[in-house]
């Protein structure tokens, strides 16, 4: 299958080119003029646009996988770039008129929240679903098809084919993100919607609307998000440094903390290597070896004398040999094998020759 052609970036012409350039809607950075001259704050939530950037190219991938199954002449990366302008020019023209559609429907019904969605993630969904049911051949209409894993697999091995040939950037996404956010936030919960009679007074709300953008502060990330959005950010952001979690000295990258406590951290738990039902930091090992050598030298000796000992005898010469001249070496076992070694060894030196 030829990979589909990486998507350059906006041109001039309108229409798809012939190396699949597109015009995209990219928001516009500046102020917006309308409703009487007011200009209107840019800033939208960074981490809606993010999610709903995200879930174009596997919305994509859906409509190309399903309206090309059976098709024996077309493959998805064939139709990929005609049908990428098609779903964004119609779920741009859907979301321009939302919220005039939702208010109308509203008042016939005479309901202000008759099934109104608030999430933008959720009315793009519907859009995308809409847009898919016109793209779909015989076999895509197809209910056994549409939940099997077969289709799945394809969307999946599509998006990242997509992915690794860059032929839908994520930040190409962002722009017509941005604009869909704007579109369809009816209640206002994900933009901006401030408005002012000049540029002095926007410039100053700007400085302080909850939505503008700032740059993550630990080093390494890249992420820009709105300030309202940035302790959710910080507190998932793989680039912040952290205390150990197990409270070695150690600090260290988010990213970095499961392998370091898993692999080479001082405090990471682990079992008792003789098998008691003990649970310690790895660095206790020492002393937790000495503090239990009874109950292992008797674990011990129950391997060594499977018979012709009893309990009361296995747990007397377990206490022989822990107040032993000997306790030193049996301590710095460190493990069941070496520590039935050393006590073979012990014992063997007592048995007197026959």
């Amino acid at each position: 299958m030829d990979p589909p052609v990486a998507d350059p970036g906006p041109t001039k012409d309108e229409g798809v080119g012939s190396k699949g350039e597109m015009d995209l809607p990219v928001a516009n950075p500046g102020p917006v003029r309308d409703e009487g001259q007011l200009l209107q704050c840019p800033y939208c939530d960074s981490e809606a646009m993010h999610k709903l950037a995200q879930f174009l190219l596997p919305g994509l991938a859906a409509v190309c996988v399903d309206g090309t199954t059976g098709d024996l002449f077309r493959s998805p990366s064939v139709v990929a770039v005609d049908l990428r302008q098609e779903m964004v020019d119609y779920i741009t023209q859907r979301s321009e008129t939302f919220i005039a559609d939702t208010l109308i429907e509203s008042e016939v019904e005479q309901n202000a929240d008759n099934q109104m969605p608030d999430d933008p993630y959720e009315v793009i969904s519907i859009f995308m679903d809409d847009f898919s049911r016109t793209k779909r051949n015989i076999i895509g209409h197809v209910s056994g098809w549409l939940l099997s894993d077969s289709r799945e697999d394809k969307i999946d091995d599509f998006v990242q084919e997509m992915d690794m040939t860059r032929f839908w950037p994520l930040e190409r996404r962002e722009g017509i993100a941005e604009v869909l956010l704007k579109n369809v936030d009816i209640k206002t919960k994900f933009h901006c919607p401030e408005k002012y009679e000049n540029e002095e007074r926007l410039a100053d709300h700007k400085a302080q609307c909850s939505f503008r953008p700032v740059t993550c502060p630990n080093d390494g990330c890249r992420a820009k998000v709105s300030v309202r959005c940035m302790q959710d950010h910080d507190a998932a952001c793989l680039f912040k440094i952290l205390q150990c979690e197990q409270n070695c000295e150690k600090r260290l990258l988010r990213r970095d903390m499961d392998r370091h406590c898993v692999t080479v951290c001082p405090m990471r738990p682990m079992k008792c290597p003789f098998g008691c039902d003990s649970s310690f930091p790895e660095h206790n090992l020492e002393e937790h070896c000495s503090e239990s050598l009874q109950q292992h030298l008797l674990k011990v000796l129950q391997v060594i004398h499977k018979k012709g000992f009893t309990a009361d005898q296995l747990n007397d010469r377990a206490l022989e040999l822990e107040k032993s001249e000997d306790r030193g070496k049996l301590a710095k076992a460190r493990d069941a094998r070496s520590l039935t070694n050393i006590v073979k060894d012990l014992e063997a030196k007592k048995t007197p020759p026959s």
